[in-house]
């Protein structure tokens, strides 16, 4: 599965990609607002993630920026993946030297559209609390706050420490939505 917005190409990661995605996610301040990814991120820390298995269902891509010449630059990532309460969860980073352009916006605008094509009823998301940017991009996104902050792993951070809980409708109008469980 691919996406292709106005400047950037949402694609799956292949192998080839390994020590470009390394490069572009070495930042502790990107990598410790992550659940999984170690910190420091190392080239062979990019390798096990691309040869990870997907689930079909719950697409996940790096985040290409398209150049008129030369070939895409990976500037970040995004996905869906499901919660151990079953909910799906949309995810993102973006590399450092590409933030403040859009491109966390521009790309989960695109996966929306995908998490709707598959039909799912809504999606949920979080930020960690001092990582307020990421928020502002969610709520840009039509996320809006459970009213519920929980404890959320973090590799990099070694441990625990506290999200906002965000959830976006995807729902037609007239249906009627459950509600979230704490």
């Amino acid at each position: 599965m691919f996406a292709r917005t106005e400047r950037l190409l949402l694609r799956p990661g292949w192998a080839e990609d390994a020590p470009a995605l390394a490069r572009a996610i070495a930042d502790e301040q990107v990598v410790r607002n992550l659940a999984t990814a170690p910190w420091p991120f190392a080239l062979e820390d990019a390798e096990a993630f691309l040869a990870a298995p997907r689930d079909p269902a719950m697409p996940s891509f790096l985040i290409t920026e398209r150049q008129a010449d030369g070939p895409p630059t990976i500037v970040g990532a995004c996905g869906l993946g499901r919660r151990p309460s079953g909910a799906v969860e949309l995810g993102y980073w973006i590399g450092r030297t590409h933030w403040g352009k859009g491109f966390a916006t521009e790309a989960s605008r695109a996966l929306i559209d995908i998490a709707k094509a598959l039909k799912l009823p809504r999606l949920e998301a979080s930020h960690f609390l001092d990582n307020p940017a990421s928020g502002r991009v969610l709520e840009k996104l039509g996320f809006r706050p459970t009213g519920l902050s929980a404890e959320r792993y973090s590799c990099a951070r070694g441990g625990e420490a506290m999200a906002r809980l965000y959830r976006l409708s995807l729902m037609g109008r007239g249906e009627l939505e459950t509600p979230l469980a704490a």
